[in-house]
């Protein structure tokens, strides 16, 4: 009889010591505040590519008159016409535009090209510059990596000028190639960023493969590279975005059609104004329309990057 009641007891339990369900939780004013600050800021982030939205899908001739509208002003897919070059130059005036033709496919072609090129190249030679730093033994391999960190404090401003004189005297200025070579070979940040996580890598891996004969080389080929699938990607998205956001080195490098890029060309696009106002509408057609892939990449994998980059911030 004790045995039972003991046993009902355990199983049970007072009172007190039962889980609390879900909603039994008391109100906590820091989680609410917490909730209340994560609203604003998630609406600060997502209202203004409404705005865009908003102003893209409007009538450029009647923005001044709803201004403070929330919705389209007399709704239209014009602009976005206008910004592929499927509307006649005489619809585009009708609808406030400046009637000149944007040659979109072709600037969104050398970003695509501008940017595969830089994040291409700085995997493949970044990758291996961080593993010469990670797994090599040179003398002054420690010294020379202190002061090839030294170069993210110097602002890209300043390089700015002597690549310009490089690539005039190299030929290559106005060429997609001469825009990608800068970044091409390596950045101070990309190589830290491998480095971090290579450090982490058994080194009894390679040692085993070591061996059995295989060559510094094909070891990183072949079990370093398979093994660094999450941070290669990271970076090679890190990459991508920055190179297609980048905006004054190819202003200064590519000034003819066959170069220009995307946000070099949204530029040029407002500067065409009909009666001396821009064309809002179209300008944010076109600025959506570039944000696109960028957005993409990061939607599908955002999370990839939070963890590998804190994952590599730990090390």
């Amino acid at each position: 009889m004790t045995t039972s009641t003991e046993t009902r007891t355990l199983l049970v339990g007072p009172e007190r010591h039962r889980p609390r369900s879900r909603g039994s939780r008391r109100f906590s004013f820091g989680r609410a505040l917490a909730w209340a600050v994560m609203g604003i800021a998630l609406f600060l982030t997502i209202f203004p590519f409404y705005w865009m939205a908003r102003t893209a899908l409007s009538t450029e001739n009647a923005l001044a008159a709803g201004a403070g509208s929330i919705l389209p002003v007399e709704f239209t897919w014009g602009a976005f016409a206008r910004v592929l070059g499927l509307a006649s130059q005489e619809s585009a005036i009708a609808e406030g535009g400046s009637g000149a033709s944007v040659d979109f496919l072709l600037y969104l072609r050398n970003s695509l090209a501008y940017s595969t090129l830089v994040t291409v190249g700085q995997l493949l030679f970044c990758s291996l510059a961080a593993y010469a730093f990670a797994r090599l033994r040179w003398p002054g391999r420690d010294a020379v990596f202190f002061v090839f960190l030294t170069a993210l404090m110097v602002p890209p401003i300043f390089t700015a000028l002597p690549n310009f004189v490089t690539m005039r005297d190299l030929g290559l200025l106005n060429t997609i190639p001469g825009l990608a070579l800068p970044t091409l070979l390596m950045t101070p940040f990309a190589v830290f960023f491998l480095r971090q996580f290579f450090l982490g890598i058994n080194r009894e891996i390679e040692e085993a493969a070591e061996i059995d004969g295989a060559s510094k080389l094909r070891v990183f080929f072949q079990i370093i590279v398979p093994m660094s699938g999450a941070p290669l990607a990271t970076l090679g998205i890190l990459t991508f975005i920055n190179t297609w956001n980048d905006y004054f080195w190819p202003l200064l490098a590519g000034n003819t059609e066959d170069s220009r890029v995307l946000t070099v060309a949204l530029g040029v696009f407002r500067s065409q104004t009909p009666n001396g106002s821009p064309d809002w509408a179209g300008l944010m057609a076109a600025t959506l329309v570039a944000a696109i892939p960028v957005l993409t990449l990061f939607f599908v994998f955002g999370r990839r990057i939070v963890d590998s980059i804190g994952y590599s911030g730990v090390k």
